[in-house]
């Protein structure tokens, strides 16, 4: 899954992506409104953590452009300034859940989690497709009640097909999600059928069907 940090103070953003990284999502940064303006036009992340004070700009303009351009991305709204009335005008705006500065890291990571769930899947902690469940909270796959032993980058693939179901995906936009901004600097797509190869063998050796559809020229599709 996928993070976008929008936030001025290059400690705290160090802090969040280090304890964020950990937790298993790809974060990417931007320490302005100019820089984030231009990554949410061009990329889609799960979540954006937003300060609505940036040096250059009202983080508020950032949930106006999301909201203009129809983008979807699940928002947390951090910043020093706990006033109602900015809380109330940032959810107004299209904002999902607001903290206040100073947080708990695991809080933060709490929220982030509970976020993408309501956005992508409903709400439920528990995700299921046929005969492979998925512990959301956990980050537990299993086939026929068998658990499957995936990286980080094949869990965060399974969970990013999954969420797509039932559409192609360009392997470009599987390379950007699992990699951010170093997606561009790797060999082609090698890593990326990599994964691809190693994540159908996984859960073919636990007893699952062959869900992952190779569409060709396209790229790939999740889909019974």
């Amino acid at each position: 899954m996928k993070i976008l940090i929008i936030e001025d103070e290059k400690e705290l953003v160090k802090s969040m992506a280090e304890f964020l990284r950990q937790e298993n999502y790809v974060c990417e940064t931007a320490y302005s409104a100019h820089d984030a303006e231009d990554k949410i036009l061009l990329f889609d992340y799960d979540c954006i953590l937003l300060d609505i004070n940036l040096p250059d700009g009202s983080g508020l303009r950032i949930l106006e452009k999301l909201k203009e351009n129809n983008k979807s991305d699940g928002v947390i709204i951090i910043t020093a300034n706990n006033s109602l009335e900015d809380r109330v005008l940032g959810l107004n705006l299209g904002a999902d859940d607001y903290l206040a500065k100073p947080f708990f890291l695991p809080e933060l990571s709490a929220r982030v989690s509970a976020i993408i769930r309501r956005k992508q899947f409903g709400g439920s902690n528990k995700l299921a497709f046929r005969e492979i469940n998925i512990d959301l909270p956990g980050k537990i796959v299993k086939v026929n009640n068998t658990e499957v032993d995936l990286t980080r980058k094949e869990y965060d693939l399974l969970m990013f097909l999954l969420a797509n179901k039932n559409r192609v995906v360009s392997k470009n936009a599987i390379a950007e999600h699992l990699s951010g901004d170093n997606a561009e600097l790797l060999d082609k797509f090698d890593f990326l059928y990599s994964h691809i190869k190693n994540l159908k063998r996984k859960l073919a050796d636990a007893g699952s069907e062959d869900y992952i559809k190779t569409v060709y020229g396209l790229g790939y599709k999740f889909s019974v």
